[in-house]
This record gives C-alpha cells, sequence and structure tokens, in this order.
C-alpha cells in the first residue's frame, strides 16, 4: 500500500487551497474592523472527549495568514483529550487569528472526528482485530483521512486502485470469480490479491489459489465463523458490510483478521473545538 507522506510542502498546498476558498475574492471584510495593532492570546479548547488530529494543518493556517502568530502546542496529534482540555496556545494580532480561525478549526474537527470514530471501533474490535478505512473517502482528502484513521488506531486498507488486487462482486459479475484470480495471480508483480466472497459457496470454489486475503461480504455471523474456520489456515480474512459499533464486537469474535469500515472516514461527526479568547 502507498505510504501516507505529510510532508511540509503536503500540509502548506493543502492549507493554501483551504484559506484561498475562504478568502476569493475580497478577503475577510469583517475581521478587517478590527483594530491592526491588536494583540490577543487564544485557547483552542475541546469541548468534548476525542483523539485529537490536525494540529500541523492548523499551525499552518495561522502561519500562512500572519509568520508572527505563535501556534503553541499543548496536546499531540493522537492524544486522547477530554471536554475542556487545553488543546493549544494561539498569540498574536487579533485580526488575522480571526482570518485563519475557521480553516485551522475544520482541519481539526475533520481529522479529529475521524480518529475519535476510529478509535472506539479499534476499541471494541480488541487487540486481535484490526479495523481498517476504504477508498470511501472524499475526493482530494484521502491523503488526510487516511492518516486520521491511523491516529485513531487503525489501519490503511489500499491507497488507490494500483496498490492491490481486489476483486469484489460487480467484477465477478462481469466475469468468472475463478478467471478473475487466476488472472491475477499470473500478473500480480508482488502485488497483494484480495478476493470478495458473499457465501461460502463462493469462497470453496476458490479454495487452493494462491491469493492473499479473503473478504468477507455482508455475510451473518454463522456464516462469517464457518468462512474463518475453512480460510484462516490459508488466507488473511477480512469483513466488510455496513459494520456498526453496535454490530463490530460480534464481527470481531468471529475470528476474522481486520475489518474495513467506510464510516469512519465519509460519516465521522466533527469533533466539537473553540478558539476561546
Amino acid at each position: 500500500m502507498s505510504k501516507i507522506k505529510l510532508s511540509k510542502e503536503f500540509i502548506r498546498n493543502t492549507v493554501k487551497l483551504a484559506l484561498n476558498e475562504d478568502l476569493y475574492p475580497s478577503g475577510d471584510i469583517t475581521s478587517s474592523l478590527v483594530k491592526n495593532d491588536k494583540i490577543i492570546t487564544v485557547k483552542l479548547l475541546s469541548n468534548q472527549n476525542a483523539i485529537i488530529g490536525g494540529l500541523l494543518f492548523a499551525k499552518q493556517a495561522f502561519a500562512l495568514i500572519d509568520s508572527k502568530i505563535k501556534f503553541i502546542i499543548k496536546k499531540k496529534d493522537g492524544s486522547k483529550i477530554k471536554k475542556g482540555s487545553l488543546v493549544a496556545l494561539i498569540k498574536g494580532n487579533a485580526k488575522n487569528i480571526l482570518i485563519a480561525e475557521r480553516v485551522a478549526l475544520n482541519f481539526l474537527s475533520h481529522i479529529s472526528g475521524i480518529a475519535t470514530k476510529t478509535n472506539a471501533f479499534v476499541k471494541l474490535a480488541g487487540k486481535r482485530t484490526k479495523i481498517c478505512c476504504t477508498r470511501k473517502t472524499i475526493p482530494n482528502l484521502r491523503v488526510i483521512q487516511k492518516y486520521a484513521v491511523k491516529l485513531g488506531g487503525g489501519t490503511n486498507h489500499r491507497f488507490n486502485l494500483s496498490d492491490e488486487y481486489l476483486i469484489k462482486d460487480n467484477h465477478i459479475a462481469s466475469s468468472d470469480l475463478r478467471s478473475l484470480v487466476t488472472k491475477a495471480i499470473k500478473n500480480k508483480k508482488g502485488r497483494k490479491i484480495t478476493v470478495e466472497v458473499d457465501s461460502l459457496n463462493q469462497l470453496k470454489s476458490i479454495m487452493g489459489l494462491k491469493f492473499n486475503t479473503v473478504l468477507f461480504d455482508n455475510m451473518g455471523i454463522k456464516s462469517l465463523k464457518e468462512g474463518v474456520k475453512i480460510s484462516n489456515k490459508y488466507y488473511e480474512t477480512e469483513a466488510s458490510g455496513n459494520i456498526s459499533l453496535k454490530t463490530v464486537k460480534s464481527v470481531a469474535s468471529t475470528g476474522v483478521n481486520r475489518i474495513s469500515v467506510g464510516s469512519i472516514t465519509h460519516s465521522a461527526e466533527a469533533v466539537d473545538l473553540k478558539l476561546e479568547i
């Protein structure tokens, strides 16, 4: 799988796009009313228990508006925070802090939200089962969202379509399952091969072929447990399909190696954070 690279250049360019979105075409006309020489100290506080993430993006937002603003980090990315926790202190020109405020909070609340939701799944799944994200990410935010998953203790699935072979239901509907797997094996060139099945009959039809992972999709607990029993000596096992915080513990109890959950990226609630002067 492709590695996530949160370089200084990547963070700078990403935040710059966000600021341009907020400030085009005429800047912050409301903050321009504030006295230009007023210096303030602002507390970044959490209104809830969470896993914090995105501090370097927030710091960059203030730096791009005013390099003299001091952003003092009190909690590192990936830290557990409680309601009322002091996450950071921001010192500098009041007008410029107000200009960057919303963009900074947007990055923080979104990244923290994904990390927090991921961590909830991780705790329920236990130490033996990994929680993985999917490609169900907001376009152009995949790197950031997969970074957030790692902060929450989760694992990244493939980053893009060329990372590994993942033979899914629509591929199978368009061709023959066994022939697809055979072709993937011939062309893998070091890449992993994951094969999705939605029944024990499908699983049995490909047993013996040399691929890496069986992905059990939308299978009941009884069938999933049987599928893991049949295949775990030969393949890594994975479960997916509408898995929630209510069901993840029972899915993990089947002995599956990992569980992929799309909702940790596409449906995570933002963490409630605020700047207090």
